[in-house]
């Protein structure tokens, strides 16, 4: 990840939560206040996590000491102590919440992915995910999907071109769409084209784009239709994917699978923490 862009997030989260003062902590903790705060897994799975730990209690106050006992892309395990932070309580408070909620975020998307690659399994086809990732979280999001195993899709809508349906009955037709922006866009830009039915594919194919998908297609359909594409374009399902589909998927010798779902429901990670205050501390 970004580091200088992740701080800058870590930054504005912390403002969405604690504002101009943690009341809780500074009204209740003296600020000598000394506390040693445990970040624990409830349950199995994939981690992910680690620089939101150690920057985001660096970021609340330099002072606290952060120890992680695992590495992103790890197993953990029930009870597993995953990161140690000691340091002054009304700081180890202050950042408690947006640190564990990123983090259970990022382990249940990692533990997502790497479960979707177990099913597929030994498919030689690549998992990745979309852009339906939380509003402000894509660059945590797509990071733990990569933790998990899987594979990024496109960054966003500025970084490659996806021809879906609108744009099609725009331009007209799917060979004069590829023909504009092959025309108007730089070399590095790849073009990728959506279709549902045989005669879309076979305009695709001719139109000769760096990418096409098959959107809502069933796996019977996509091997049906896969050998007419030439191996100069990549191939890519997505849609009606689901855990107990992906392995039916995973065969067909698609390229690329995309599922939403890696971001858009995934259920956090059982993950707390424990506080334990080492120095009572006098002053106010």
């Amino acid at each position: 990840m970004n580091r200088i862009k992740l701080i800058s997030m870590l930054e504005q989260f912390f403002l969405e939560d604690v504002g101009d003062g943690d009341l809780s902590a500074t009204t209740l903790f003296p600020c000598d206040a000394i506390g040693e705060m445990r970040l624990i897994a409830k349950e199995a799975g994939v981690f992910c996590g680690k620089e939101i730990i150690v920057e985001g209690f660096r970021l609340m106050d330099p002072a606290i000491q952060v120890t992680c006992s695992i590495e992103d892309g790890e197993a953990m395990s029930d009870q597993q102590v995953l990161a140690t932070a000691i340091g002054p309580v009304r700081g180890l408070l202050s950042a408690e919440r947006v640190i564990l909620n990123c983090v259970q975020r990022m382990s249940a998307i990692s533990t997502k992915t790497a479960r979707l690659i177990e099913r597929m399994q030994p498919s030689q086809t690549r998992l990745c995910d979309t852009r339906k990732t939380a509003p402000g979280l894509r660059m945590l999001d797509k990071y733990a999907v990569r933790v998990g195993g899987g594979y990024n899709h496109r960054t966003g809508l500025y970084d490659a071109v996806m021809l879906k349906d609108n744009h099609l009955a725009y331009a007209g037709s799917i060979m004069a769409a590829v023909a504009q922006l092959r025309e108007r866009l730089g070399h590095t830009v790849k073009i990728e084209v959506e279709i549902e039915t045989l005669e879309q594919l076979m305009e695709a194919i001719e139109a000769a784009p760096d990418i096409i998908m098959f959107d809502n297609r069933t796996p019977a359909q996509i091997s049906e239709w896969l050998p007419l594409v030439p191996s100069s374009i990549i191939t890519e399902a997505s849609g009606m994917i689901t855990e107990q589909t992906i392995a039916d998927y995973g065969q067909t010798g698609i390229d690329y699978i995309s599922v939403g779902a890696l971001t858009h429901s995934v259920t956090a990670a059982d993950i707390s923490a424990n506080l334990e205050i080492r120095k009572q501390g006098n002053e106010k």
